[in-house]
């Protein structure tokens, strides 16, 4: 038998700012003429509304209630609509809802990050406007889960596994809005109040310039950081003697390292200026006289820093400042959010020089030599750049010439020891670029040899070859490595060692790197192994070539297009030495300074410095490795 009344039209939740006025809707048919009441329930208590006898129930927001419409017709019958909710926001960021609005719905509540131990319980919430109310559905990682559709995501006991990246989707008839992602972090060390999701810096060291005086300790210094930072578990990628475009796309992939909670370091060791308050890196290929246009901005890279959402930006500038080119345009920039997590530690101060120390074949900046002494130190960053530039105030050599300077908006204490707890992201973004090449490789005559491939500096390649112990029918066997002839590639430092133990080392200088297009910047190097032997009991010498190869993820990865040209590192100076063996100052513009004693800077670990050797010799006149 057909009902008495029907509801033809139910009213709907609604989730909506103060004070926004709307009305709930009921529609129904009967046999008889229909009556209509609206009531409201709060705190518990159901109560008519006064006067709510219309089919259409205006309201203005003030507080979220529920509510039900009863309909009845002559014959005494009656039926209730659903129950629904009136959720009323009471803090709306400005400019919510927008003019217009249609009632799609608007997030107003995002989630925020999480660091839990392992078994707490993990919530997140979000909240959005919408006519109807919103419904939810939460991810994680990306993947949908399929039984958080609430506004409130709950994990009664969190585990390792539930670490990641988690975001919401609200939508309604009207339309569909995501929250912003949020990182949680589940395990030990997520207890730590400070921690980094991820450490990354990029060094950078211009040293042999094409038009303008070379510089001295940017090898040394870059190589030296490298390895104090790699301490503090940063991921770190150390460049040489690159043009403009070759430190723009190393900079480009810097950034796509970064992201929210990491910690970012950049260093850059060379020829630089300031102009109006902004400060500008020369690259090696800037002409005599240069502008900002053949430069690079420091401050537009720590815009773009920011953009990454990190927690710690630590720019680190040992170059001068002198004031230069005073009728330059202007780079265009606005301004950098008041985000409280920039510091700058500038080696000099505004319109001076930044000194070189000499002490024979070694060279160091003045500032380097302070900072290594104290970057391992447990402190705020700011603290422990105040005792560098303490450090370096104190120096007799510099008195007068050289004063460091420390800019930052840094917020909270957080300092480069602090612990790391790389997100999944994170992993994903580094990927295995820094794995290392080992592998033995065989000969058609028996013989085995092993090679050995190590970064002195990302786009520095040692490689060694050890000819492992010959089979009995070979004599007098002797292995030469070289570049493939035909192809392109790095300039790499080449060494072989023999069975005997002793050792002997060539360089392959290639001519100077013509500009590559893609296919060539992304080409694999090949190398050649040619083997020289003679059988047991002839005197007939036999060569037997083999070629090899070395994939050049780690290059393409952090220099992109023309990256080969970025190997071309000759630092012949950082060689010479004073007749009278006294230490010197020099300045970016290579002026040297007397000192009254050698230098007291520290020195690299015993098993660095012969890879620091190498590196200065590669970068020289191809004399051998002691």
């Amino acid at each position: 038998m057909q009902a008495a009344i029907v509801i033809t039209e139910q009213p709907i939740s609604v989730a909506v700012p103060v004070g926004h006025s709307f009305s709930l809707r009921c529609r129904a048919e009967g046999r008889t003429a229909l009556r209509f009441q609206w009531f409201c329930q709060r705190q518990s208590v159901c109560q008519q509304i006064p006067g709510a006898t219309e089919q259409d129930l205006p309201i203005t927001a003030q507080q979220s209630q529920l509510y039900t419409c009863r309909v009845n017709d002559l014959d005494r019958n009656c039926i209730f609509s659903d129950w629904v909710k009136v959720e009323v926001h009471q803090c709306v960021a400005r400019g919510l809802p927008p003019q217009l609005w249609q009632g799609e719905p608007v997030i107003v509540l995002n989630p925020t990050e999480q660091r839990l131990e392992v078994g707490s319980p993990l919530q997140l919430r979000c909240a959005a406007m919408g006519v109807p109310a919103p419904n939810y559905q939460w991810y994680h990682n990306g993947n949908l889960l399929e039984h958080q559709k609430k506004k409130r995501l709950w994990v009664a006991q969190a585990q390792l596994s539930d670490s990641g990246t988690y975001l919401c989707c609200a939508f309604n008839s009207r339309g569909q809005h995501w929250s912003s992602a949020v990182d949680v972090l589940v395990g030990p060390c997520c207890s730590e109040k400070l921690f980094a999701t991820g450490k990354v810096a990029l060094l950078v060291g211009n040293n042999r310039y094409w038009h303008h005086p070379n510089l001295l300790a940017p090898v040394r210094d870059v190589f030296e950081l490298r390895l104090l930072l790699e301490q503090l578990s940063f991921q770190v990628v150390s460049l040489l003697d690159l043009n403009k475009a070759e430190m723009l796309a190393a900079v480009s992939r810097f950034l796509q390292l970064l992201g929210k909670g990491v910690y970012a370091v950049f260093y850059y060791a060379g020829h630089g200026y300031e102009h109006l308050g902004r400060n500008y890196m020369v690259p090696v290929d800037a002409p005599q006289p240069y502008s900002p246009e053949n430069c690079i901005s420091v401050q537009r890279i720590l815009q773009k820093m920011q953009q990454q959402q990190t927690a710690l930006n630590l720019v680190l500038l040992d170059t001068c400042r002198k004031w230069y080119n005073p009728g330059g345009a202007l780079s265009q920039l606005q301004p950098l959010q008041p985000w409280g997590n920039t510091v700058y530690g500038y080696a000099t101060s505004e319109d001076a020089e930044a000194y070189e120390l000499q002490d024979g074949e070694l060279s160091s900046g003045i500032f380097m030599k302070y900072l290594k002494q104290h970057i391992l130190q447990e402190k705020k960053v700011t603290h422990m750049l105040e005792k560098v530039l303490e450090a370096v105030g104190q120096d007799p050599l510099v008195a007068g010439r050289q004063v460091m300077e420390i800019k930052h908006t840094l917020k909270e204490p957080r300092a480069l020891t602090d612990p790391l707890c790389p997100s999944a992201a994170a992993a994903q973004r580094w990927g295995h670029g820094h794995e290392l090449l080992s592998r033995v490789v065989t000969f058609s005559c028996g013989a085995e040899v092993e090679l050995h491939c190590h970064w002195l500096f990302s786009n520095l390649l040692h490689v060694c070859a050890k000819l492992l112990p010959t089979p009995a029918h070979l004599a007098d066997a002797h292995l030469l490595l070289c570049q493939a002839p035909g192809t392109q590639g790095l300039r790499e430092w080449l060494s072989v060692e023999d069975t005997s133990g002793s050792s002997c080392s060539t360089w392959t200088h290639s001519p100077p790197f013509q500009k590559a297009p893609s296919p060539m910047a992304e080409a694999d190097v090949v190398l050649q192994l040619d083997l020289h032997y003679s059988q047991q009991g002839t005197k007939q010498r036999t060569c037997e070539s083999l070629r090899t190869t070395l994939r050049r993820a780690l290059l393409r990865q952090f220099c992109g297009q023309g990256a080969a040209a970025s190997a071309h590192v000759w630092l012949q100076d950082v060689l010479s030495t004073d007749p009278a063996g006294q230490t010197h100052l020099r300045t970016g513009s290579s002026h040297s300074l007397p000192s009254s004693s050698p230098s007291s800077s520290s020195q690299p670990e015993e098993n660095d410095e012969s890879e620091l050797c190498c590196a200065l010799l590669w970068a020289g006149t191809g004399h051998g490795c002691p």
